[in-house]
């Protein structure tokens, strides 16, 4: 979703952006790329990317096609494809996406998961076994 010679998301695909001066409160749901500077209370979705600026403090449960997170988070997240958390980010909520990229000090109290789709009942088995011989 985001190389390191781009920005987390291009400025002309922005949708909207709801900037370091504003407090929104209630439900937001939009269709494209959506930027958080400043404090969001309720709900979140967007059926594209997301990105939560450090200086953000978002309080809702999160859906997303991918995101970005470098802000304070407290709620679930909910993501369909890949899910960056930098350094800054603070997350006190349950995570869900497909690729998970987390920086080292990045602050997390929740639970992580990853859907797997394409492991077969026999793998995961397989890992259950070897998982229960590196414990004894």
């Amino acid at each position: 979703m985001f190389n390191k010679n781009q920005t987390p998301l291009q400025e002309k695909n922005i949708e909207t952006i709801i900037g370091p001066s504003v407090k929104l409160e209630g439900k937001f749901k939009g269709e494209g790329d959506l930027v958080v500077e400043g404090v969001l209370i309720g709900s979140l979705e967007t059926k594209k990317n997301l990105k939560i600026g450090s200086n953000a403090i978002v309080q809702a449960n999160i859906k997303a096609d991918n995101a970005f997170i470098s802000g304070k988070i407290k709620g679930n997240i909910s993501v369909k494809g890949k899910l960056e958390i930098t350094n800054t980010a603070i997350i006190l909520g349950d995570i869900r996406a497909k690729i998970i990229s987390i920086e080292s000090g990045a602050l997390i109290q929740g639970k992580v998961t990853m859907p797997v789709h394409n492991i077969t009942e026999i793998e995961k088995e397989k890992v259950l076994e070897k998982t229960l011989e590196i414990k004894k």
